[in-house]
This record gives structure tokens, C-alpha cells and sequence, in this order.
């Protein structure tokens, strides 16, 4: 869907770079995020990811390749671009390896198949590749040895093409749209003064380049004219207009084009629609343009894509997203949803190029998911070595000081010294957590926070969100259930002896709370209650968490307990911002001591 604006003056044509300077001001939108855009029109359709082909229309840039044919965005033949023009591949030595290498290129999950001999358009221009051999890592399909830039014996018949993987979620789909309305008074009558471009004293020329080159071999440009009023971009700065000034000139990618209009028009009305067609591009404008509330808005959209990508690239390339727009909203609710769904975070193709920051933003995180601590220190150390890292002693050292130390059991620490690779070479950083931890096994815990090294570090003394016993129960369908629970709360040896027992509880429908004589306020609900505990110290109280997770695949909620009670959906503003469309739930109690 795109958003036009009825009666607004403005006039397209094509206009060469080599054109006369007639404008006072020049705005230009950042160039450097081109790892989004082949999620410009991130979308499903038929249970599929469509990954738009817009991304195309961008300048191609040394290395780059894409698909080429009638089908599918996910499915063509290869073609890679090299010395300023386009190229195919031969299909001599292809297989799934060299597949997967083109399908990642271009941010899709992985590839289904090596297609050869297909009567796609026969191909034109130079074979730029043959024999080429991948170890199927590669980030990008230049990487790969080959015999040579154009060094070819085959003919365009031999073109080879690929069918790369899209997904299987439906979690949105391509006709939804989103109305955000900002309005203040006189929305209505400012938007009709925009439509009919009364009285303006500014003009915009808007700019993008299309990739294609002109005879001359200057850059192509689509330029578009619209009528505006000073006053009102005046209200943001980043448009540079001042008293004196009656022109300016936006440059935005050619996708962005038909959306910028939309986006001038709300700064009259603060009213706009929105599309997954039109998101990535309205808030990248916004942010350009400081206007916050527009980019916090359209930020949450990206929320509802997270989980259809299992591989995890998308997730991490909108966390790089959010970083350089500067969205702190979408930036937490991105790591949030990583941080729930650590588990499967490390076991996707993205773990190994996880960003040093991202790594360490989550491992600060009490809200972190994972088996147990033990899990987080070994994926950290596995992580560590994959990257290449042990010498790089700011960064592990700088890692290690988030790991939670105290809350590994005495047992697992004592195997660090003879199967951990890291320990060996960080021998002394190992030994001081690995005191603190011990210590906490056998004293009190309100004597160590009288040591003030240690009450400045007071959050590794808490548990983060441990899924395996005796943290956690699973209850696959709603039923009653007992949890045995904390043997040996925490891993300290001074509650060893200390028991206590919890009841968990869903109750999906209005009469299963009446049998119980209960008032529910919605369903589904659960309840966890303490049953009895043997001496349990008062030192310690329970913070627990109840996990709702989708399809048994991805953690979509977390929520905590009220009186002993969690609502699942209440109403809308308590909507988790992550989908479950068929609210297939699977419901984890996890019981959190905390020593106070």
C-alpha cells in the first residue's frame, strides 16, 4: 500500500547530478545502513517471507549480488556485480555450500536448493564467475576461491540460479496497516493547508538516486517537488530551515521516495498510516528528522517480525538499526526479546557474528533466559573461541565480569581448571570470581554485603531466569501441579536443609476460577502458590516469573506474579509486543529466590 496525499502540488521528472545549484539547503539521509534494506518490505504472505525487491533499485556496490527471474524474490538466477556492471555465474562446481553462501548474502534464512539448466531470460553480459568453491561460511560469495574475474568456458546456458529458504511463520501480513494519530488541535485544517499547498513559502526537492548510470555516466535521479511551510518545519531543527531560506533539498533511497510526502504531511496533522512496507522507511526519515515520536511508534512495529526469523539475522541487523538511529525503545525492546530467547540465540547461524556490544548488553541482563548460569559461561567461553578472542584480554575480561559466578554450583566451578581453554590463559580472573562464588556457599549472605567490594557487585548474588530444576516447571496443558523446590535455594550450603513447595495453577475458562472459589479477572490465568516450606530463613523472598512461550519455539512473554496471580492477556496496553498468533501456549513457572 502506498500513502499519497490528494492535491499536493509537486511535480516528478528525472534530473542529472550535473544540474545547476539552485537550492539554499541540502539535507541528506544517512547512506550507511544498507544491511536493512532487504527488509524494506519485511511482510508475510502465505505463510512466507518476501523480501522486496526494492532492495535492487539500491547502488550496487563492489561484491554485491542478487537474484534475477520471474518466480520469487527468494528464487533466480545469480548474478554479481563487479567493475561497475552486472554479471552471472557458471554453474560448473555449484552445490548447497556455494548456495547457502549467496542466500545469506542476501539476508534470507539459509537455501533450499541449487538450480541448474532453468529457462530463466537467458542472461546477458559477462560470466563473471566459474568454478567457484565455497566452504559455505563465507559472508558474502566473492569470498569464495574462483578462477577469476570473467575467466569463464561456459555460455549463459549454464547460468546458474538458487532457491533460498523464506521462513514458515504468518505472523503479519501484507495489507495490515497501522494508524498512529499524534493529533493536536487543528490537525484537520493544518493537513487541508498542506493538501492545497496554500500560501507555502518553502519548496523541497526531493532526491534519490535509481542505480542506473546516464549516457554521460553521471548517476540517474528521480526528483520530486512539494510545497511546504516554514513555520511548521521550522518546529525541527534537522531540517535546516531558517528566515531566510526558500529551498531545500532531501536526498532519501529510491524505496523511500513514496513515503516521504506521508511523512511531511504528519508533521501537519500528526496523523499517518503505516505499513510494513512503509516502516523501516518512515523511521529512518523520522530519525533524520527528529521526530521522536513518530520513530518510537513505527519502532514498535519491528516487534511483531522479530519472531519470524529463526536464523536470527534480522534481529541482530535491526538491533544495529536501532543503535544508529539512536531508538533507546526499539534498541530495548530488541534485546529483550533476545535476551528471553538466548537459548536459541546461540544455536543459530547469527551467534558467531554477534556484535561485542550486543553480547555484553545481554549478559547484564536479570532477565536473561538460560538453563542456568553454568549454560551462560559455557556459550560465552564457546563464543570466545569461535571469534578468535582469547588474546583480546579487555574484551573476555570485560565479558567475564557479568557472569554470575556465585550462582554456578561448587562443582561445575571446580571443573573450569581442567576443561575450559579460557581459564587457562585467564587463570587469575577465573580464581577471584571463583573465591567470591565459594564464599557465598558457606557464610552468610548479609555478612558478605558488609564487605563493600562485594555490595557494589550485589547483582551476581541474583539469580537470572533459570529454566532447568529446581528453578523451573513446564506445564505442556493447564493443570494442577506440585513443584518440589530449592533443596538447596541457590547453590549455599547454609539452606541445604530448607524446603518448600509451590502449586501451579492455569485456569483457562471463567468456571474453572469459580470451582476453585476463586474471582478471576480474565483468562487464561496462572497461579503459583507456596504450599508449606520447611523453616524457610526470612532472608529469603521469591521474585518469580511466569514464561510464556509460543509453539513451544520462542519466549513471546514474560511476566511476573501479583498476589500469587499472572494474567496472560488482560487488555491491550498489557500486550506482549511480540505476536503469538495461534496463542498456542506453553506456560514455564520459574521460582526466583532472592536473598533481601
Amino acid at each position: 500500500m502506498k500513502l499519497t496525499n490528494v492535491g499536493v502540488h509537486q511535480c516528478s521528472k528525472r534530473r542529472s547530478t550535473r544540474g545547476r545549484r539552485f537550492l539554499n539547503k541540502k539535507v541528506e539521509m544517512p547512506q550507511n545502513l544498507h544491511f536493512l534494506w532487504p527488509f524494506l518490505l519485511l511482510h508475510v504472505f502465505a505463510g512466507a517471507f518476501r523480501f522486496d525487491i526494492l532492495k535492487k533499485n539500491i547502488e550496487p556496490q563492489e561484491g554485491h549480488v542478487r537474484l534475477t527471474g520471474p518466480d520469487s524474490p527468494a528464487e533466480g538466477r545469480v548474478e554479481v556485480f563487479h567493475n561497475g556492471k552486472w554479471g552471472t555465474v557458471c554453474d560448473d562446481g555449484w552445490g548447497m555450500k556455494e548456495a547457502q553462501v549467496v542466500c545469506r548474502q542476501l539476508s534470507f534464512p539459509g537455501a533450499k536448493a541449487v538450480i541448474t539448466g532453468k529457462s530463466y531470460e537467458l542472461g546477458s553480459g559477462p560470466i563473471w564467475l566459474d568454478d567457484i568453491s565455497c566452504k559455505g561460511s563465507e559472508n558474502n560469495l566473492v569470498s569464495c576461491s574462483f578462477k577469476g574475474w570473467g575467466i569463464t568456458d561456459c555460455s549463459h546456458k549454464e547460468d546458474v540460479g538458487v532457491a533460498c529458504e523464506t521462513g514458515s511463520s504468518s505472523l503479519t501480513n501484507n495489507t495490515s496497516t497501522h494508524s498512529m494519530d499524534h493529533s493536536v488541535s487543528l490537525s484537520n485544517d493544518l493537513g487541508l493547508l498542506f493538501d492545497t499547498a496554500t500560501n507555502c513559502d518553502i519548496h523541497i526537492l526531493l532526491q534519490s538516486p535509481t542505480g542506473n548510470r546516464q549516457e554521460d555516466d553521471l548517476l540517474e535521479v528521480v526528483g520530486t517537488t512539494i510545497c511546504a511551510h516554514k513555520t511548521i518545519l521550522s518546529l525541527f531543527p534537522n531540517f535546516n530551515v531558517f528566515p531566510e531560506t526558500t529551498n531545500i533539498t532531501v536526498e532519501v533511497r529510491k524505496p523511500c521516495h513514496p513515503y516521504f510526502s506521508s511523512l511531511i504531511r504528519y508533521l501537519y496533522t500528526r496523523k499517518i498510516n503505516v505499513t510494513f512496507s512503509s516502516a523501516l522507511c518512515l523511521h529512518q526519515m523520522a530519525s533524520t528528522f527528529g521526530v521522536k515520536q513518530l520513530m518510537e511508534d513505527v519502532g514498535r512495529l519491528f516487534s511483531q517480525v522479530l519472531p519470524d526469523d529463526s536464523s536470527f539475522y534480522t534481529q541482530v541487523s535491526f538491533y544495529q538499526y536501532a543503535v544508529e538511529t539512536k531508538d533507546k525503545l526499539l534498541e530495548e525492546n530488541l534485546i529483550q526479546y533476545l535476551a528471553w530467547n538466548y537459548q536459541n540465540l546461540t544455536g543459530s547461524p547469527a551467534w558467531d557474528d554477534l556484535p561485542v556490544e550486543l553480547f555484553e548488553a545481554l549478559l547484564t541482563r536479570s532477565d536473561l533466559v538460560v538453563p542456568d548460569e553454568y549454560f551462560v559461561l559455557e556459550t560465552l567461553e564457546s563464543w570466545i573461541i569461535e571469534r578468535a578472542l582469547l588474546n583480546s584480554s579487555d574484551t573476555v575480561v570485560g565479558l567475564l565480569s557479568h557472569i554470575r559466578f556465585p550462582m554456578i554450583s561448587t562443582e561445575k566451578l571446580l571443573e573450569l581448571e581442567s576443561r575450559s581453554p579460557v581459564f587457562k590463559i585467564y587463570k587469575n580472573v577465573y580464581r577471584e570470581y571463583a573465591l567470591k562464588a565459594f564464599q557465598f556457599n558457606v557464610l552468610l549472605f548479609s555478612n558478605l554485603l558488609t564487605n563493600p567490594n562485594i555490595k557494589k557487585e550485589s547483582g551476581n548474588y541474583s539469580p537470572r531466569i533459570y529454566t532447568t530444576s529446581p528453578w523451573s516447571k513446564v506445564l505442556k496443558e493447564p493443570s494442577k501441579t506440585s513443584l518440589n523446590q530449592y533443596q538447596r535455594p541457590y547453590n549455599s550450603l547454609m539452606f541445604q536443609d530448607k524446603t518448600t513447595r509451590w502449586e501451579a495453577n492455569v485456569f483457562e475458562q471463567q468456571r474453572d476460577c469459580t470451582n476453585r472459589g476463586l474471582r478471576c479477572e480474565s483468562v487464561p490465568m496462572a497461579m503459583l502458590n507456596e504450599q508449606s516450606y520447611n523453616s524457610r530463613s526470612r532472608s529469603i523472598r521469591f521474585s518469580n516469573r511466569l514464561l510464556l512461550m509460543c509453539q513451544d519455539k520462542y519466549i513471546f512473554k514474560v511476566q511476573s506474579f501479583k498476589d500469587n496471580k499472572a494474567y496472560i492477556l488482560t487488555n491491550e496496553t498489557q500486550v506482549s509486543p511480540y505476536p503469538c498468533v495461534d496463542k498456542k501456549y506453553t506456560y514455564v513457572f520459574v521460582v526466583r529466590p532472592e536473598y533481601v
